[in-house]
Protein backbone atom coordinates (compact mmCIF):
# COMPACT_ATOMS: atom_id res chain seq x y z
CA UNK A 1 0.00 0.00 0.00
CA UNK A 2 1.30 3.51 -0.80
CA UNK A 3 2.11 5.67 2.17
CA UNK A 4 -0.33 8.55 2.73
CA UNK A 5 0.78 12.09 2.02
CA UNK A 6 -0.46 14.64 4.54
CA UNK A 7 0.59 18.14 5.53
CA UNK A 8 0.31 18.57 9.29
CA UNK A 9 -1.13 21.97 10.13
CA UNK A 10 1.41 22.36 12.93
CA UNK A 11 4.49 21.51 10.87
CA UNK A 12 7.58 23.48 11.81
CA UNK A 13 5.89 25.01 14.88
CA UNK A 14 7.52 24.58 18.33
CA UNK A 15 6.65 21.38 20.19
CA UNK A 16 5.92 23.19 23.46
CA UNK A 17 2.09 23.49 23.60
CA UNK A 18 1.97 27.08 24.87
CA UNK A 19 4.50 28.31 22.32
CA UNK A 20 2.83 26.36 19.55
CA UNK A 21 -0.52 27.97 20.34
CA UNK A 22 0.97 31.46 19.95
CA UNK A 23 2.74 30.41 16.73
CA UNK A 24 -0.58 29.17 15.33
CA UNK A 25 -2.24 32.50 16.02
CA UNK A 26 0.60 34.51 14.50
CA UNK A 27 0.77 32.30 11.43
CA UNK A 28 -2.98 32.58 10.98
CA UNK A 29 -2.51 36.33 10.46
CA UNK A 30 0.20 36.04 7.79
CA UNK A 31 -0.35 32.77 5.93
CA UNK A 32 -2.51 34.33 3.19
CA UNK A 33 -0.47 37.51 2.68
CA UNK A 34 0.66 38.00 -0.94
CA UNK A 35 4.08 36.66 -1.87
CA UNK A 36 6.84 39.16 -2.57
CA UNK A 37 9.66 37.31 -4.35
CA UNK A 38 12.27 40.03 -4.92
CA UNK A 39 15.18 37.78 -5.86
CA UNK A 40 15.17 34.52 -7.80
CA UNK A 41 16.12 32.66 -10.95
CA UNK A 42 12.91 31.54 -12.61
CA UNK A 43 12.77 31.83 -16.40
CA UNK A 44 10.95 34.95 -17.68
CA UNK A 45 10.16 33.09 -20.91
CA UNK A 46 7.61 31.04 -18.96
CA UNK A 47 5.55 34.13 -18.27
CA UNK A 48 6.21 35.78 -21.63
CA UNK A 49 4.90 32.86 -23.70
CA UNK A 50 2.63 31.25 -21.09
CA UNK A 51 3.31 27.92 -22.80
CA UNK A 52 2.41 24.70 -21.01
CA UNK A 53 5.14 22.98 -19.03
CA UNK A 54 6.03 19.70 -20.70
CA UNK A 55 6.27 17.09 -17.93
CA UNK A 56 7.08 16.47 -14.28
CA UNK A 57 10.79 15.90 -14.86
CA UNK A 58 11.49 19.06 -16.87
CA UNK A 59 9.43 21.16 -14.47
CA UNK A 60 10.32 19.77 -11.05
CA UNK A 61 13.53 17.73 -11.26
CA UNK A 62 15.84 18.85 -14.06
CA UNK A 63 15.99 22.58 -13.09
CA UNK A 64 16.35 22.01 -9.32
CA UNK A 65 19.95 21.60 -8.21
CA UNK A 66 18.79 20.99 -4.62
CA UNK A 67 17.29 17.73 -5.87
CA UNK A 68 19.77 16.40 -8.38
CA UNK A 69 22.87 17.24 -6.33
CA UNK A 70 21.61 14.83 -3.64
CA UNK A 71 20.93 12.14 -6.23
CA UNK A 72 24.33 12.73 -7.85
CA UNK A 73 25.98 12.33 -4.43
CA UNK A 74 24.54 8.80 -4.34
CA UNK A 75 26.02 7.84 -7.71
CA UNK A 76 23.24 8.72 -10.14
CA UNK A 77 24.41 10.40 -13.34
CA UNK A 78 22.88 13.76 -14.21
CA UNK A 79 22.02 12.49 -17.69
CA UNK A 80 19.85 9.82 -16.08
CA UNK A 81 17.94 12.57 -14.26
CA UNK A 82 17.07 14.63 -17.31
CA UNK A 83 19.77 17.25 -16.68
CA UNK A 84 21.27 18.30 -20.04
CA UNK A 85 25.00 18.15 -20.68
CA UNK A 86 27.10 20.63 -22.63
CA UNK A 87 26.29 18.56 -25.71
CA UNK A 88 22.60 19.26 -25.16
CA UNK A 89 19.86 16.90 -24.11
CA UNK A 90 20.11 13.94 -21.74
CA UNK A 91 20.45 10.20 -22.11
CA UNK A 92 17.04 9.28 -20.75
CA UNK A 93 13.40 10.24 -21.22
CA UNK A 94 11.36 12.13 -18.68
CA UNK A 95 9.49 9.12 -17.33
CA UNK A 96 12.65 7.08 -16.75
CA UNK A 97 14.27 10.01 -14.91
CA UNK A 98 11.14 10.48 -12.79
CA UNK A 99 11.14 6.81 -11.82
CA UNK A 100 14.72 7.13 -10.57
CA UNK A 101 13.79 10.24 -8.64
CA UNK A 102 10.73 8.52 -7.12
CA UNK A 103 12.68 5.41 -6.11
CA UNK A 104 15.18 7.58 -4.21
CA UNK A 105 12.83 9.76 -2.18
CA UNK A 106 14.32 8.35 1.02
CA UNK A 107 17.47 10.39 0.32
CA UNK A 108 15.58 13.60 1.05
CA UNK A 109 14.31 12.63 4.51
CA UNK A 110 14.97 15.43 6.97
CA UNK A 111 15.94 17.94 4.28
CA UNK A 112 14.04 21.11 3.35
CA UNK A 113 13.54 19.61 -0.12
CA UNK A 114 11.26 16.99 1.42
CA UNK A 115 9.11 19.74 2.95
CA UNK A 116 8.94 21.72 -0.29
CA UNK A 117 8.11 18.65 -2.36
CA UNK A 118 5.36 17.53 0.01
CA UNK A 119 3.82 21.00 -0.22
CA UNK A 120 3.98 21.00 -4.03
CA UNK A 121 2.61 17.48 -4.39
CA UNK A 122 -0.21 17.96 -1.88
CA UNK A 123 -1.19 21.60 -2.24
CA UNK A 124 -0.47 22.24 -5.93
CA UNK A 125 -1.32 18.86 -7.47
CA UNK A 126 -3.64 17.39 -4.83
CA UNK A 127 -1.88 14.05 -4.23
CA UNK A 128 -2.81 12.15 -1.06
CA UNK A 129 -0.27 9.33 -1.46
CA UNK A 130 3.49 9.76 -1.15
CA UNK A 131 5.86 9.61 -4.11
CA UNK A 132 7.89 6.39 -4.25
CA UNK A 133 8.72 3.63 -6.72
CA UNK A 134 5.14 2.31 -6.56
CA UNK A 135 3.52 5.65 -7.32
CA UNK A 136 6.07 7.05 -9.78
CA UNK A 137 3.95 6.49 -12.87
CA UNK A 138 0.80 7.70 -11.11
CA UNK A 139 2.56 10.96 -10.30
CA UNK A 140 4.13 11.35 -13.74
CA UNK A 141 0.84 10.76 -15.54
CA UNK A 142 -1.37 12.91 -13.29
CA UNK A 143 1.10 15.78 -13.28
CA UNK A 144 1.34 15.52 -17.07
CA UNK A 145 -2.45 15.60 -17.37
CA UNK A 146 -2.60 18.68 -15.14
CA UNK A 147 0.11 20.56 -17.02
CA UNK A 148 -1.82 20.61 -20.31
CA UNK A 149 -4.77 22.38 -18.66
CA UNK A 150 -5.20 26.15 -18.54
CA UNK A 151 -5.07 26.11 -14.72
CA UNK A 152 -1.44 24.97 -14.79
CA UNK A 153 -0.06 27.45 -17.30
CA UNK A 154 2.65 29.69 -15.80
CA UNK A 155 0.49 32.81 -15.52
CA UNK A 156 -2.42 30.92 -13.95
CA UNK A 157 -0.10 29.39 -11.35
CA UNK A 158 1.45 32.79 -10.68
CA UNK A 159 -2.01 34.16 -9.91
CA UNK A 160 -3.04 31.06 -7.93
CA UNK A 161 0.07 31.33 -5.76
CA UNK A 162 -0.92 34.89 -4.85
CA UNK A 163 2.40 36.28 -6.06
CA UNK A 164 2.34 40.07 -6.01
CA UNK A 165 5.82 40.43 -7.50
CA UNK A 166 8.44 38.06 -8.87
CA UNK A 167 11.96 39.17 -9.80
CA UNK A 168 14.12 37.18 -12.20
CA UNK A 169 17.84 37.72 -12.75
CA UNK A 170 19.50 38.57 -16.07
CA UNK A 171 22.98 39.51 -17.24
CA UNK A 172 23.92 42.80 -18.95
CA UNK A 173 24.14 40.95 -22.28
CA UNK A 174 20.51 39.81 -22.09
CA UNK A 175 18.27 41.78 -24.45
CA UNK A 176 15.33 41.40 -22.02
CA UNK A 177 13.01 40.32 -24.83
CA UNK A 178 10.89 38.17 -22.52
CA UNK A 179 10.40 41.02 -20.06
CA UNK A 180 9.43 43.27 -22.95
CA UNK A 181 6.86 40.68 -24.06
CA UNK A 182 5.42 40.43 -20.55
CA UNK A 183 5.03 44.19 -20.32
CA UNK A 184 3.45 44.35 -23.78
CA UNK A 185 0.86 41.68 -22.92
CA UNK A 186 -2.51 42.21 -21.27
CA UNK A 187 -1.55 40.04 -18.28
CA UNK A 188 -1.37 41.97 -15.01
CA UNK A 189 1.19 39.78 -13.23
CA UNK A 190 4.21 41.75 -12.10
CA UNK A 191 7.44 40.07 -13.21
CA UNK A 192 10.54 42.25 -13.13
CA UNK A 193 14.22 41.71 -13.82
CA UNK A 194 17.36 42.31 -11.73
CA UNK A 195 20.78 43.39 -13.00
CA UNK A 196 23.45 40.67 -12.55
CA UNK A 197 26.66 42.04 -14.10
CA UNK A 198 28.96 39.19 -13.06
CA UNK A 199 29.69 37.94 -16.63
CA UNK A 200 31.21 41.30 -17.58
CA UNK A 201 32.91 41.87 -14.20
CA UNK A 202 34.45 38.49 -13.43
CA UNK A 203 37.47 38.30 -15.73
CA UNK A 204 37.97 34.66 -14.72
CA UNK A 205 34.57 33.68 -16.13
CA UNK A 206 35.08 31.53 -19.22
CA UNK A 207 32.69 33.73 -21.23
CA UNK A 208 34.06 37.07 -20.06
CA UNK A 209 35.44 38.25 -23.41
CA UNK A 210 32.37 37.22 -25.43
CA UNK A 211 30.05 38.77 -22.81
CA UNK A 212 32.09 41.96 -22.96
CA UNK A 213 31.70 42.08 -26.74
CA UNK A 214 27.94 41.60 -26.48
CA UNK A 215 27.86 44.28 -23.76
CA UNK A 216 29.46 46.73 -26.18
CA UNK A 217 27.13 45.77 -29.02
CA UNK A 218 24.01 46.36 -26.92
CA UNK A 219 25.15 49.76 -25.68
CA UNK A 220 27.14 51.11 -28.59
CA UNK A 221 29.96 51.94 -26.17
CA UNK A 222 33.65 51.18 -26.49
CA UNK A 223 33.65 48.85 -23.49
CA UNK A 224 37.37 48.22 -23.78
CA UNK A 225 37.97 51.72 -22.41
CA UNK A 226 37.30 52.45 -18.73
CA UNK A 227 35.00 55.38 -19.45
CA UNK A 228 33.04 53.46 -22.09
CA UNK A 229 32.78 50.41 -19.85
CA UNK A 230 31.31 52.40 -16.95
CA UNK A 231 28.92 54.22 -19.27
CA UNK A 232 27.75 50.88 -20.68
CA UNK A 233 26.87 49.75 -17.16
CA UNK A 234 24.85 52.91 -16.60
CA UNK A 235 22.99 52.37 -19.85
CA UNK A 236 22.16 48.74 -19.17
CA UNK A 237 21.10 49.54 -15.62
CA UNK A 238 18.70 52.12 -17.04
CA UNK A 239 17.37 49.55 -19.53
CA UNK A 240 16.81 47.07 -16.70
CA UNK A 241 15.04 49.73 -14.62
CA UNK A 242 12.76 50.37 -17.59
CA UNK A 243 11.80 46.66 -17.38
CA UNK A 244 10.89 47.04 -13.71
CA UNK A 245 14.23 46.28 -12.05
CA UNK A 246 14.70 47.75 -8.60
CA UNK A 247 17.87 45.84 -7.71
CA UNK A 248 21.26 44.61 -8.79
CA UNK A 249 22.87 41.35 -7.72
CA UNK A 250 26.53 40.41 -7.39
CA UNK A 251 27.64 36.80 -6.91
CA UNK A 252 31.32 37.28 -6.12
CA UNK A 253 33.63 34.66 -4.57
CA UNK A 254 34.28 36.98 -1.61
CA UNK A 255 32.84 40.16 -0.14
CA UNK A 256 36.03 42.07 -0.94
CA UNK A 257 35.60 45.71 -1.96
CA UNK A 258 38.18 48.30 -3.02
CA UNK A 259 38.32 52.05 -3.54
CA UNK A 260 41.06 52.76 -6.05
CA UNK A 261 41.80 56.16 -7.50
CA UNK A 262 40.47 56.75 -11.01
CA UNK A 263 43.97 56.40 -12.45
CA UNK A 264 44.57 53.12 -10.58
CA UNK A 265 41.16 51.76 -11.59
CA UNK A 266 41.74 52.55 -15.25
CA UNK A 267 45.17 50.91 -15.21
CA UNK A 268 43.72 47.79 -13.62
CA UNK A 269 40.89 47.70 -16.16
CA UNK A 270 43.38 47.85 -19.03
CA UNK A 271 45.04 44.70 -17.67
CA UNK A 272 41.70 42.97 -17.25
CA UNK A 273 40.47 43.56 -20.81
CA UNK A 274 43.87 42.65 -22.26
CA UNK A 275 43.62 39.19 -20.69
CA UNK A 276 47.02 39.66 -19.06
CA UNK A 277 46.10 39.66 -15.39
CA UNK A 278 46.82 37.61 -12.29
CA UNK A 279 44.17 36.01 -10.05
CA UNK A 280 44.95 38.69 -7.47
CA UNK A 281 44.22 41.40 -10.05
CA UNK A 282 40.98 39.69 -11.10
CA UNK A 283 39.87 39.70 -7.45
CA UNK A 284 40.88 43.35 -7.05
CA UNK A 285 38.84 44.27 -10.12
CA UNK A 286 35.77 42.48 -8.75
CA UNK A 287 36.30 44.32 -5.48
CA UNK A 288 36.58 47.70 -7.22
CA UNK A 289 33.46 47.03 -9.26
CA UNK A 290 31.37 46.47 -6.12
CA UNK A 291 32.28 50.00 -5.07
CA UNK A 292 31.58 51.32 -8.58
CA UNK A 293 28.17 49.60 -8.53
CA UNK A 294 27.40 51.17 -5.14
CA UNK A 295 28.21 54.59 -6.60
CA UNK A 296 25.84 53.92 -9.50
CA UNK A 297 23.14 52.76 -7.08
CA UNK A 298 23.31 56.15 -5.40
CA UNK A 299 22.77 57.68 -8.83
CA UNK A 300 19.89 55.52 -10.08
CA UNK A 301 18.33 54.17 -6.87
CA UNK A 302 18.76 50.44 -7.60
CA UNK A 303 19.09 48.36 -4.45
CA UNK A 304 22.37 46.45 -4.34
CA UNK A 305 22.66 42.80 -3.30
CA UNK A 306 25.91 40.94 -2.60
CA UNK A 307 25.81 37.11 -2.62
CA UNK A 308 29.41 36.12 -1.77
CA UNK A 309 31.17 33.08 -0.44
CA UNK A 310 30.52 30.25 -2.89
CA UNK A 311 33.27 28.22 -4.51
CA UNK A 312 31.45 27.88 -7.81
CA UNK A 313 31.68 24.72 -9.92
CA UNK A 314 33.93 22.91 -7.47
CA UNK A 315 33.59 19.61 -9.38
CA UNK A 316 35.93 20.12 -12.34
CA UNK A 317 34.83 17.02 -14.22
CA UNK A 318 31.13 17.93 -13.88
CA UNK A 319 31.86 21.48 -14.98
CA UNK A 320 33.61 20.16 -18.08
CA UNK A 321 30.72 17.87 -18.99
CA UNK A 322 27.68 19.91 -17.87
CA UNK A 323 28.78 23.50 -17.35
CA UNK A 324 27.86 25.92 -14.60
CA UNK A 325 25.22 25.69 -11.88
CA UNK A 326 24.97 21.91 -11.66
CA UNK A 327 24.87 21.52 -7.89
CA UNK A 328 28.65 21.59 -7.30
CA UNK A 329 28.89 24.99 -5.61
CA UNK A 330 30.34 24.79 -2.06
CA UNK A 331 30.28 27.43 0.74
CA UNK A 332 33.56 28.98 1.85
CA UNK A 333 34.62 31.04 4.91
CA UNK A 334 33.81 34.68 4.22
CA UNK A 335 34.87 37.88 5.96
CA UNK A 336 32.87 41.10 5.98
CA UNK A 337 34.25 43.58 8.52
CA UNK A 338 37.50 44.19 6.63
CA UNK A 339 36.28 43.22 3.17
CA UNK A 340 33.38 45.67 3.11
CA UNK A 341 35.27 48.53 4.76
CA UNK A 342 36.45 50.32 1.57
CA UNK A 343 32.89 50.44 0.24
CA UNK A 344 31.41 51.35 3.63
CA UNK A 345 34.01 54.09 4.14
CA UNK A 346 32.60 55.77 1.03
CA UNK A 347 28.93 54.88 1.18
CA UNK A 348 28.03 53.16 4.46
CA UNK A 349 26.54 56.31 5.95
CA UNK A 350 24.41 57.11 2.90
CA UNK A 351 20.71 56.69 3.67
CA UNK A 352 20.07 56.78 -0.08
CA UNK A 353 21.89 53.48 -0.61
CA UNK A 354 20.46 50.09 0.33
CA UNK A 355 23.10 47.36 0.36
CA UNK A 356 21.72 43.89 1.17
CA UNK A 357 24.39 41.39 2.17
CA UNK A 358 23.94 37.62 2.25
CA UNK A 359 26.25 34.91 3.52
CA UNK A 360 26.93 31.20 3.25
CA UNK A 361 29.21 31.45 6.28
CA UNK A 362 27.00 31.30 9.35
CA UNK A 363 29.95 32.00 11.64
CA UNK A 364 29.77 35.59 10.38
CA UNK A 365 26.19 36.23 11.55
CA UNK A 366 26.76 37.34 15.14
CA UNK A 367 30.46 38.20 14.83
CA UNK A 368 30.37 40.45 11.75
CA UNK A 369 27.14 40.86 9.82
CA UNK A 370 24.69 41.67 12.60
CA UNK A 371 27.00 44.28 14.19
CA UNK A 372 27.65 45.87 10.78
CA UNK A 373 23.95 46.01 9.86
CA UNK A 374 23.14 47.19 13.37
CA UNK A 375 25.29 50.26 12.74
CA UNK A 376 25.55 51.34 9.09
CA UNK A 377 22.43 53.05 7.67
CA UNK A 378 23.10 51.68 4.18
CA UNK A 379 23.43 48.03 5.21
CA UNK A 380 20.72 45.37 5.54
CA UNK A 381 20.95 41.62 6.07
CA UNK A 382 19.57 39.24 3.49
CA UNK A 383 17.80 36.16 4.86
CA UNK A 384 19.23 32.68 5.35
CA UNK A 385 20.37 31.75 1.87
CA UNK A 386 20.92 28.69 -0.34
CA UNK A 387 22.39 25.97 1.87
CA UNK A 388 20.75 27.57 4.90
CA UNK A 389 17.20 28.27 3.65
CA UNK A 390 16.07 25.38 5.85
CA UNK A 391 14.04 25.47 9.07
CA UNK A 392 17.23 25.12 11.11
CA UNK A 393 19.08 27.72 9.02
CA UNK A 394 16.24 30.22 9.32
CA UNK A 395 16.11 29.76 13.09
CA UNK A 396 19.88 30.13 13.41
CA UNK A 397 19.70 33.34 11.39
CA UNK A 398 17.11 34.86 13.74
CA UNK A 399 18.87 33.61 16.86
CA UNK A 400 22.25 35.00 15.87
CA UNK A 401 21.25 38.33 14.31
CA UNK A 402 18.22 39.63 16.20
CA UNK A 403 20.02 40.56 19.41
CA UNK A 404 22.31 42.97 17.53
CA UNK A 405 20.56 43.93 14.29
CA UNK A 406 16.95 43.48 15.39
CA UNK A 407 14.29 42.58 12.86
CA UNK A 408 14.24 45.87 10.99
CA UNK A 409 17.79 45.72 9.68
CA UNK A 410 16.79 42.54 7.82
CA UNK A 411 14.76 42.35 4.62
CA UNK A 412 12.15 39.66 5.23
CA UNK A 413 12.43 36.62 2.98
CA UNK A 414 13.35 35.83 -0.59
CA UNK A 415 13.26 32.38 -2.12
CA UNK A 416 16.19 32.63 -4.58
CA UNK A 417 14.93 29.64 -6.58
CA UNK A 418 14.73 28.26 -10.10
CA UNK A 419 11.94 25.90 -8.98
CA UNK A 420 8.80 27.94 -9.69
CA UNK A 421 6.32 25.59 -8.05
CA UNK A 422 8.28 25.59 -4.79
CA UNK A 423 7.92 29.35 -4.26
CA UNK A 424 4.76 29.17 -2.10
CA UNK A 425 6.25 26.25 -0.14
CA UNK A 426 9.42 28.20 0.59
CA UNK A 427 7.55 31.31 1.72
CA UNK A 428 5.22 29.20 3.85
CA UNK A 429 8.23 27.59 5.53
CA UNK A 430 9.75 31.01 6.29
CA UNK A 431 6.47 32.30 7.72
CA UNK A 432 6.05 29.25 9.95
CA UNK A 433 9.61 29.39 11.24
CA UNK A 434 9.46 33.13 11.91
CA UNK A 435 6.13 32.76 13.72
CA UNK A 436 7.65 30.01 15.86
CA UNK A 437 10.62 32.24 16.71
CA UNK A 438 8.34 35.15 17.58
CA UNK A 439 6.08 32.90 19.65
CA UNK A 440 9.04 31.91 21.82
CA UNK A 441 9.72 35.60 22.53
CA UNK A 442 6.07 36.06 23.47
CA UNK A 443 5.90 33.16 25.94
CA UNK A 444 9.20 34.32 27.48
CA UNK A 445 7.55 37.75 27.96
CA UNK A 446 10.16 39.44 25.82
CA UNK A 447 7.62 40.62 23.24
CA UNK A 448 3.91 41.38 23.50
CA UNK A 449 1.74 39.32 21.18
CA UNK A 450 0.43 42.38 19.37
CA UNK A 451 4.04 43.41 18.68
CA UNK A 452 4.84 39.90 17.47
CA UNK A 453 1.86 40.09 15.12
CA UNK A 454 3.21 43.29 13.58
CA UNK A 455 6.68 41.82 13.21
CA UNK A 456 5.30 38.65 11.60
CA UNK A 457 3.54 40.72 8.93
CA UNK A 458 6.64 42.80 8.37
CA UNK A 459 8.87 39.74 7.96
CA UNK A 460 6.41 38.03 5.62
CA UNK A 461 5.53 41.02 3.45
CA UNK A 462 6.35 44.59 4.38
CA UNK A 463 10.12 44.50 4.84
CA UNK A 464 10.76 43.02 1.40
CA UNK A 465 8.62 45.71 -0.23
CA UNK A 466 10.45 48.43 1.66
CA UNK A 467 13.96 47.10 1.22
CA UNK A 468 13.59 46.43 -2.52
CA UNK A 469 11.73 49.71 -3.11
CA UNK A 470 8.65 47.99 -4.50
Amino acid sequence: MPRPLTLNEDRLFPSDPATRAVARRLYGEVKTLPIISPHGHTDPEWFATNAAFSDATSLLLAPDHYLYRMLYSQGLALEELGVPSRLGGSQTDGRAAWRLFAANQHLFRGTPSAIWLAHVFSDVFGFDVALDAQTADLYFDQIGEALVTAAFRPRALFDRFNIELLATTESPSDDLQHHKAIRASDWKGRVVTAYRPDPVIDAEHEDFQSSLARFGDLTGQDVRTWAGYLQAHRMRRAAFAAMGATSTDHGHPTAATADLSPIQAEALFDKIVSGRFTPVEAELFRAQMLTEMAAMSLEDGLVMQIHPGSFRNHNARLFASHGRDRGADIPTPTGYVRDLKPLLDRFGNEAGLTLIVFTLDETAYSRELAPLAGHYPALRLGPAWWFHDSPEGMRRFREQTTETAGFYNTVGFNDDTRAFLSIPARHDMARRVDCGFLAKLVVEHRLAEDEASEVASDLAYNLAKQAYRL
